[in-house]
């Protein structure tokens, strides 16, 4: 019999909030970088600002009511507790729409995109699960939590839910996630979105690249000077854990340096994402201590997805599939190149403005592209 879903709020208590504090005033900062800018990763004078501003200005009592907005709910899962955000529109015929998220986002991604898609036309029942070892989710105590096992645990989750059938949503990890439902469970798909598709670059085509096929390689090189953080999480996450899960400090840095590097603004990041917004991001990190249970998805994952890379085409995804390509993203395939992986293609656009962030940076632009996905998937 199937586990019973309980509804879950957010509580941010008066002893949490205290320790944090806390813990920010006595952070033993190290010296500043030997360059400028963020070539050596997160500024010093913006890391104690940042921090400041967590400690000091952060209104904690509002931060909870944001993340208390949409209606959420727990189920145990294959012996994981599972955290979701459910939201069903009242609109007849509506589309049930399951979106993932990645590293480091969390469903406080979605926050201003769940409304308008789901009291929109074409609307959608919208659930935005947690991935295991992230936000409210149950951390895995063993191996064996692979992208794979969280589709079926996905599926699963909509089966539970009464949708029969769904678009499945995703970018990061969530892109990988709603791939392998598609290739494990396509009889329950309308159709697959993905920001971007996880494709090589065809080696038929290098001797004849396109301009924006020559740009996306020499931005996926140029990232890799960036990479660090996956070649640490994928090998030693219990070892980096320790930093995240007891330094606030140390947590923030980890990722607001990611929301840095990967989303399309004018050089301010705030400019695109507010303070609230990133700490709204960063509570879900905090609280529940996940910083070392969220980094082990690159320990059971990430290996699979180096080798798509090196290896090129993999497995086939016969599925229906939609395509947005945000500017700021990276790796930015080409169509021809995705057509390898995925030969039935029924959407491709590429935004004018967004980084990997989409939902979060531009909801607007986020929600114009799963409406013209769905009008193609279903």
């Amino acid at each position: 019999m199937a586990d019973p879903i309980h509804p879950f709020r957010v509580t941010i208590s008066a002893e949490a909030v205290a320790d944090l504090r806390d813990r920010l005033r006595r952070t033993r900062w190290p010296e500043g970088a030997t360059v400028s800018g963020w070539r050596q990763g997160t500024p010093l004078a913006y890391a104690i600002d940042l921090c400041s501003y967590w400690s000091l200005q952060y209104d904690f009592a509002a931060a909870e009511a944001r993340l208390n907005r949409h209606a959420q709910f727990r189920t145990e899962i294959d012996g994981l507790p599972i955290h979701f955000v459910h939201v069903r529109s009242r609109r007849p015929g509506a589309i049930p729409l399951l979106m993932t998220h990645g590293w480091p986002g969390s469903v406080v991604e979605f926050a201003e995109v769940i409304a308008p898609l789901t009291e929109g036309d074409p609307a959608f029942h919208v659930v935005c699960p947690s991935l295991p070892g992230y936000g409210f989710s149950g951390k895995p105590v063993g191996e064996g939590w692979t992208v794979h096992r969280v589709a079926d645990a996905w599926a699963e989750l909509m089966a539970r839910l009464g949708y029969a059938r769904f678009i499945a949503q995703g970018h990061d990890w969530g892109t990988s996630v709603s791939t392998a439902v598609a290739a494990r469970h396509p009889d329950r798909l309308h159709g697959i979105h993905l920001m971007p598709p996880l494709v090589a670059a065809d080696p038929a085509t290098l001797d004849d690249l396109t301009e924006a096929e020559r740009s996306a390689i020499a931005d996926l090189t140029a990232a890799a000077s960036g990479d660090g953080y996956s070649a640490v999480q994928s090998t030693r996450p219990q070892t980096i854990g320790y930093g995240l899960v007891d330094s606030p400090a140390a947590l923030l840095t980890w990722i607001v340096e990611k929301f840095h590097a990967w989303t399309d603004h004018d050089g301010t990041l705030e400019s695109v994402l507010t303070r609230d917004r990133l700490l709204d991001n960063l509570m879900l990190y905090w609280l529940p201590a996940t910083g070392a249970s969220a980094a082990r998805l690159y320990w059971e994952s990430f290996a699979e997805i180096q080798a798509l890379f090196r290896t090129g085409t993999t497995d086939v995804i016969k599925a229906p599939t939609a395509c947005s390509i945000f500017p700021r993203e990276n790796p930015r395939p080409s169509r021809r190149w995705a057509e390898r992986r995925f030969p039935n293609i029924r959407y491709w656009n590429e935004p004018a403005r967004g980084g990997h962030f989409a939902a979060f940076e531009q909801p607007d632009l986020f929600v114009s592209e799963i409406r013209a996905a769905a009008a193609h998937l279903t």
